[in-house]
């Protein structure tokens, strides 16, 4: 592991030789992605650092202690000796995090998609909710939310919304939200006070930049209609909303919550390219990740990940059997305990997988 932190502390060497460089602090783009990297192994440095030095304290502990020609430092040795063995163990385990290969879409921000499963006007219901929760998480944190699309079904709910979220590492924090979201309260037209159970989809795709995924004008079908509100009414009078269909894939688009066409092309454009990095990066991890398709995060679409109990005021995470009793604070943006829980979760199947892969070699 030592050999790793040497490496690491070259490559930071010529990083910041590289930053120094006046053509990449006239590249804004590469310079704040240089920046970035810099900052992530100078922490890998810092840990490999202290670990590096616990491990001369233990060694030269030992020595002094095996040496009995000096027995009036044998004391002193121990007691260093066991306090350095006590250090050690967080230390080595934080740089084995610290030198996993990261997932390159954590610093990046996202598109969050969700739409109402089984449960009718009841799941439109909830999809609000949900709107609302990342949101108030977002304030929390710090994120920006900005409204993309939604469809709402005229009762306060919303069949679909999709928004951004931008911010210091939102992928980072958000990609354990992908899956089925199933919630079981007592409607409120329900006269007989049954409960029922309805379910909403979670999409957390990273944004793509224009680098990461090329599309091609060719490959593109523009078309544009006039909005149209709750009940299909029309919002206004001009060909505002824009659909955009990606032919290779059949990937489709739509955007009408902006009065400018062009507004809701853009819009439209930023879903589009997120979608399209998904489908790449998902086709990527099912040919070379086949064997982690339990791993906590993996955001099959297909899997209840959670449940929202009302009667119980409780919250459960199936993943990793984690169930809090404050549904009321979590639906207020309180998703701390749980994006903690599964970021360690997440760690421990990465280091185990480390750990095999280390055998195997």
């Amino acid at each position: 592991m030592l050999d790793l932190v040497k490496s690491v502390e070259d490559k930071l060497n010529k990083l910041s030789q590289e930053l120094s460089d006046p053509k990449v602090i006239s590249d804004n783009r590469l310079f704040t992605k240089l920046s970035r990297e810099h900052q992530d192994l100078t922490e890998v440095v810092s840990v490999g650092q202290k670990y590096r030095k616990l491990l001369t304290t233990i060694e030269e502990a030992r020595k002094i202690i095996a040496d009995a020609n000096d027995p009036e430092l044998i004391p002193l040795a121990e007691q260093e000796l066991q306090q350095a063995e006590i250090e050690l163990e967080p230390i080595e385990i934080k740089l084995k995090l610290l030198l996993l290969p990261r997932d390159p879409n954590d610093a990046k921000n996202v598109i969050v998609e969700i739409r109402a499963g089984t449960g009718g006007e009841e799941a439109g219901l909830f999809v609000a909710d949900l709107f609302r929760m990342y949101s108030r998480y977002a304030d929390t944190r710090g994120f920006k939310i900005d409204l993309l699309t939604s469809n709402p079904t005229g009762v306060g709910g919303l069949k679909e919304v999709i928004f951004s979220v931008t911010g210091e590492n939102v992928f980072s924090d958000l990609k354990y939200e992908s899956g089925v979201h199933r919630v079981q309260r007592v409607p409120a037209t329900e006269a007989s006070g049954r409960i029922h159970t309805s379910a909403a989809s979670v999409a957390v795709l990273p944004e793509a930049d224009e680098v990461d995924i090329a599309i091609s004008p060719e490959d593109l079908r523009i078309d544009v209609f006039r909005s149209s509100g709750p009940g299909g009414q029309s919002v206004n009078t001009t060909d505002s909303a824009v659909r955009i269909t990606h032919i290779p894939t059949g990937t489709v688009v739509s955007c009408q919550d902006e009065k400018s066409q062009l507004k809701n092309k853009n819009k439209a454009m930023k879903v589009l390219r997120a979608r399209l990095l998904d489908h790449a990066v998902a086709e990527q991890q099912a040919k070379i990740a086949s064997a982690r398709k339990t791993m906590v995060g993996s955001g099959d679409r297909s899997e209840k990940i959670r449940t929202y109990n009302f009667p119980q005021n409780r919250v459960t995470d199936h993943r990793i059997n984690l169930t809090l009793y404050k549904l009321t604070d979590i639906l207020a943006g309180d998703l701390n305990e749980f994006i903690a829980a599964l970021h360690s979760k997440d760690q421990e199947e990465r280091l185990k997988k480390a750990g095999e892969l280390a055998e195997v070699n």
